[in-house]
């Protein structure tokens, strides 16, 4: 009985095992300080939670993997290109960003829940098509009516007169978040500020999950037919579930720039989907079922190979490509290597299930 236990523990969590040996190997070769490690890892939790979190709800839902939160981080940018072009420094700016983003967000989520609706079964990958669609839309915006149509005067138009710059400096509002309550404890520094933004959301999902909506979310999840029997609204609830997603990307991503400081325009949003649910998948989630708990630990054990994983290739072989080689090659095959797992998990809860079923017929004889 200890052996299936611990069979079933193993293939349940062997994403986050997997990365937890990574880490240590790449802490080993890497030749970082306890400390260094753990200030990349503070801002890097900071930086990357929020966006992380906004994954969560979809997936109460029922609709996995919203690789459609790229539409909430292109929100997000446009929001802060503009309060870059009127001056709109510190907190005021990043509120104002969030403000200009939220219509944007519920817009462009309203949409992509109508195709999701259009396409049931197959929500993950038509939501990362819709992603490379409308990042076509948000580049015809950004690179010729910016200047054109849309004002801008300031020098982040490209000499030609229209069209925004590849990079935005956002000085204006770099680490005002992060930097607003210093706390520094052996020589780690913490941004408090930002933990408490992300305290708040976690309280806001935990505090949803027992609403009204959030309840016929987890029912629609469980069995549309049935949900929709009892009288909830199948539809309109995905659709919200996706709207929700979409506002809190585009303000995880006005958090996320705010730390990195600078905006590149046309590619800063392009891998944002694909990394936060490697991170979310990394800390043993599945396209099913998500918790707070899985997002923070992915997010330490994801990054924690980003970080380490370039430094120990260099160290070991003198080779540095070598590690942005794997981690890149990580990302993409920890979501493969966990949409495995969860239909081989699936396959097996399915035959456990028949074999139960089978023992309570032969003892009914």
């Amino acid at each position: 009985m200890k052996k299936t236990n611990i069979k079933s523990f193993v293939l349940d969590n062997l994403v986050p095992i997997i990365f937890i040996v990574i880490g240590i190997f790449g802490i080993m070769f890497s030749g970082f300080s306890a400390t260094a490690i753990a200030n990349e890892m503070m801002t890097r939790l900071a930086r990357n939670s929020f966006l992380v979190i906004s994954l969560l709800i979809p997936i109460m839902a029922g609709m996995g993997l919203n690789f459609g939160m790229t539409l909430g981080a292109m929100a997000g940018q446009i929001g802060l290109i503009f309060i870059t072009e009127w001056g709109i420094v510190g907190i005021p700016g990043m509120i104002l960003a969030a403000i200009i983003s939220t219509p944007i967000s519920i817009f462009l989520g309203y949409i992509c829940g109508k195709i999701l609706n259009m396409a049931k079964g197959r929500e993950m990958v038509t939501s990362y098509i819709i992603g490379f669609f409308i990042n076509g839309v948000y580049q015809l915006i950004v690179l010729f009516l910016m200047g054109v149509i849309i004002p801008i005067k300031s020098d982040i138009l490209l000499p030609r007169g229209y069209g925004i710059r590849n990079t935005v400096n956002l000085i204006g509002i770099r680490k005002c978040l992060d930097n607003l309550i210093p706390l520094k404890i052996a020589g780690v520094s913490i941004p408090l500020a930002t933990f408490l933004v992300i305290a708040l959301l976690c309280l806001f999902i935990i505090w949803f999950r027992k609403t009204k909506l959030g309840q016929d979310m987890r029912a629609v999840s469980q069995d549309m037919e049935v949900a929709r029997d009892s009288g909830i609204k199948v539809e309109e609830t995905r659709i919200l579930s996706i709207i929700i997603s979409t506002v809190l990307a585009g303000y995880g991503m006005i958090i996320y720039l705010q730390n990195m400081g600078t905006l590149n325009t046309y590619n800063s949003h392009n891998q944002i989907g694909m990394f936060s649910a490697a991170a979310l998948l990394v800390g043993g989630a599945s396209v099913s079922k998500a918790n707070i708990r899985n997002v923070f630990l992915g997010v330490i054990l994801f990054h924690l190979m980003f970080y380490v994983s370039p430094y120990a290739g260099k160290n070991l072989i003198g080779e540095a490509q070598l590690g942005e080689y794997f981690r890149v090659f990580v990302s993409y095959g920890v979501i493969t290597l966990s949409l495995v797992l969860y239909e081989l998990k699936k396959k097996r809860d399915k035959l456990e299930r028949g074999k139960k079923l089978a023992l309570m017929q032969e003892e009914d004889k």
